[in-house]
């Protein structure tokens, strides 16, 4: 079927876009905008996914305190591939918009019965960058095929609580987006069911697997890996990126190492420390003092309360709640994946950042010594 996307010159199969080239349940394209206000009182996470073989589009807005009180607003609808301009995707009172590709993009909330709406124009400081490719197989099956983009840049807008308008001040906040399309490995998409009398899923030893993403006024400092419960490294990404406005090349980072702390109660980070090893063979540590967290799961990326990304709602859902994230109880069915919102000191330095986490299992570095 021919959908607008189809006047572009941008085809690379030869068929329409009202579908991707295989039937994967998992396969998803997802867009996401996330930050804090730096003093560590407020945070937002938003986004939007497609999922074209479940012919489902959904979208959320979670903000956080740092006391903990959590909002969150979850939409969803039956996907039309041939509705709506181009840039612009719609679910419910929620509109993702592209105003400028990969440079500025704009969320909004309309007002609603939940009590929570906002205006987020997010525009580029840095350069999009690109994600190593994510190709992993499991017993002969591609478990993982998935792209991502990132960007970090300056916010504008506002966000409202139940009357109470927040203005946001650009040089206050740090905010970052990423747009990931293909299929998914775990929360988000990958973690979806797939039907019964399947062969259960391979368990390994553990996992640990961390990203982070750090802005200092002259450079962007990302990297991601993840490990066995041994520590050997079996995917790694890293990049140095230096504002758009300098004109400068991307830099790379080719290896890191982490001295990390945890919390009691969770395999959360405490505090600790990074130490990246660039293309130039020079070292930099980056200390990590956490400021405040959000937890993905509450919007979707895993399921709660009978509800998660991906799941059929049919053309019209809105729902919302309200949790205290400070209740471990609660948290507990979502801690698989963890956002820790940061400050972070480099070279004399001082930036903020984000550092997100999955650890399970065993990992005897640190202690733990079975699931």
């Amino acid at each position: 079927m021919l959908t607008p996307h189809d006047e572009l010159l941008s085809h690379q199969l030869p068929t329409t876009f009202d579908h991707v080239s295989q039937s994967d349940l998992r396969w998803v394209e997802r867009i996401v905008m996330y930050g804090f206000d730096k003093s560590g009182e407020i945070n937002v996470m938003t986004g939007l996914a497609r999922f074209p073989n479940r012919n489902v589009m959904d979208a959320y807005v979670m903000v956080t305190k740092r006391s903990g009180a959590t909002r969150v607003v979850r939409m969803s609808t039956e996907l039309d591939a041939s509705a709506g301009p181009l840039g612009a995707y719609t679910v419910g009172p929620y509109t993702y918009s592209i105003e400028e590709p990969l440079q500025t993009v704009r969320a909004v909330l309309e007002p609603n019965e939940q009590g929570l709406s906002l205006d987020l124009r997010l525009r580029g400081r840095f350069p999009t960058y690109e994600q190593t490719p994510a190709f992993h197989r499991s017993r002969g099956r591609v478990s993982e095929d998935a792209r991502r983009f990132y960007q970090n840049g300056v916010l504008e807008g506002w966000l409202e609580i139940d009357g109470e308008r927040i203005e946001i001040d650009s040089d206050r906040w740090w905010f970052g987006r990423d747009h990931s399309w293909g299929i998914r490995n775990g929360p988000g998409g990958g973690s979806l069911p797939e039907g019964t009398e399947m062969q259960p899923s391979e368990i390994p030893d553990g996992v640990l697997y961390y990203m982070g993403i750090f802005e200092f006024d002259d450079e962007l400092v990302h990297f991601a890996q993840r490990e066995h419960s041994n520590g050997e490294r079996w995917q790694f990404e890293g990049e140095l990126l230096y504002p758009t406005d300098t004109g400068r090349a991307h830099g790379t980072i080719i290896d890191v190492e982490h001295d990390l702390k945890f919390r009691a109660e969770q395999r959360v980070i405490s505090g600790g420390s990074f130490t990246i090893l660039r293309g130039d063979r020079s070292r930099s540590t980056i200390e990590v003092t956490p400021l405040c967290d959000f937890w993905p799961g509450l919007a979707g990326y895993q399921e709660f309360n009978g509800y998660a990304s991906g799941y059929w709602r049919g053309p019209t859902f809105l729902d919302g709640f309200g949790i205290d994230t400070t209740d471990l109880d609660a948290i507990r069915p979502v801690s698989f994946l963890s956002e820790t919102l940061c400050e972070v000191r480099m070279d004399g330095k001082v930036g903020h950042g984000l550092v997100e986490m999955v650890f399970m299992g065993a990992y005897p570095r640190y202690g733990y010594t079975g699931w």
